[in-house]
């Protein structure tokens, strides 16, 4: 009773502290009951589920973005409503994501020109994101690179165009375009641009419109997010708040008062101008009819 058992581990042997997840030998450790599932699951990768820099927080939170249906609520404030986690910890866990490639924010203009943000999840890491996926021990997925889209910009709006083609119009109206950029750097257009702008501005000022306020209606109450294509911007104005035409004609539209030939008076012998039928001029014919 007294002898010791030298062959007997003086305690149970535990698991590497490399691998903590590998099987005991005395049979412990996990054991799978699986049922196939037929409706209402998701594939999620082992890359994922055992990323080996990830906290757990961030492989959770993206097994629940991956489940979600298209158009389903993923900013903060819908997962704090529904996680106990709170704002701080679930954007901590989103930037983990977005640092290993399992999640972008992308920003998109609406067919309104309101501008959103979409969250897009991915199920494998793009190729081109900045950091590689950490070694999990699984083999790498193949990749397709995705097609290159050629991206045609589309032809700027239409504009109003002016009755009058006298070259000192369209002058100011150029001069006034070139000079938006000083009055707000998102308003830097190109020359192809600016042609295409000038008989707009032009149709203006031919209306009796000043260039300050053209450049008033043209740069109040811009949108504060960048400008993708100020130009069109502009065109859209231009036409939408064109002015109605001035209610009466305009001094250069009715032409110089007309003149009348010179003549000497008969009575003083003194040159005039007068559409008078009589060669006198005023001064004598007030002197024979006082």
């Amino acid at each position: 009773m007294g002898t010791e058992n030298t062959s007997a581990p003086p305690r149970a042997q535990s698991a590497p502290a490399d691998n903590p997840t590998r099987t005991r030998r005395h049979g412990g450790g996990i054991v799978h009951e699986n049922t196939r599932h037929t409706t209402r699951f998701v594939v999620i990768g082992n890359h994922l589920v055992q990323h080996k820099e990830l906290s757990l927080l961030a492989i959770g939170l993206s097994c629940h973005l991956q489940s979600l249906p298209t158009g389903a609520g993923a900013d903060i404030k819908s997962l704090a409503a529904r996680f106990p986690e709170g704002p701080t910890r679930i954007a901590a866990a989103l930037r983990e994501l977005e640092a290993h490639g399992y999640l972008r924010r992308e920003r998109h203009r609406t067919e309104t020109g309101r501008i959103v943000t979409r969250t897009v999840s991915c199920n494998q890491p793009h190729a081109d994101r900045r950091r590689e996926p950490a070694d999990t021990g699984c083999p790498p997925a193949k990749r397709t690179p995705p097609p290159q889209r050629r991206t045609v910009q589309k032809a700027l709006p239409a504009v109003p165009q002016p009755s009058s083609t006298a070259p000192a119009l369209f002058q100011t109206a150029l001069d006034l375009l070139a000079d938006l950029r000083r009055r707000d750097a998102r308003l830097l257009l190109s020359a192809t641009d600016t042609a295409h702008l000038v008989p707009g501005v032009a149709a203006w000022l031919e209306r009796d419109v000043t260039p300050g306020a053209v450049r008033h209606a043209l740069t109040a109450g811009l949108p504060d997010e960048p400008l993708h294509r100020p130009a069109a911007l502009l065109a859209h104005r231009l036409t939408d708040r064109l002015p109605p035409p001035p209610p009466f004609g305009t001094p250069s539209a009715a032409g110089p008062p007309p003149r009348h030939p010179l003549q000497n008076c008969e009575g003083c012998d003194r040159g005039f101008r007068a559409p008078y039928p009589d060669n006198r001029c005023r001064d004598c014919r007030a002197a024979s009819h006082p």
